[in-house]
């Protein structure tokens, strides 16, 4: 499923792209939501990592928390839409 270049942001591609933590979260969060401790299973990325570069994908929209804020065990994530049409982009 291709994404129509129409709707991409090449900004926010590129600084996905610029970052090699970026890219393996964002790529890891394209597999299914997931918790920190499971993305840094899948990235083989340190957890401080994980949970920074999440907190940059947040920022820009492209990733989401799916339980309540005021959660502190448990935290899953998963990508927004437009995280989605990103990560299709960056994995081509």
């Amino acid at each position: 499923m291709a994404a129509d270049t129409d709707d991409v942001d090449w900004g926010t591609v590129g600084f996905v792209r610029a970052s090699d933590y970026r890219t393996r979260v964002l790529d890891a969060l394209a597999d299914g939501p997931a918790t920190p401790t499971t993305v840094g299973e899948r990235t083989d990325l340190e957890l401080t990592h994980v949970s920074r570069t999440i907190t940059e994908l947040r920022e820009h929209d492209l990733a989401e928390l799916l339980v309540p804020e005021e959660r502190t065990k448990g935290r899953i994530y998963g990508l927004t839409d437009d995280g989605e049409t990103v990560a299709t982009e960056v994995d081509a």
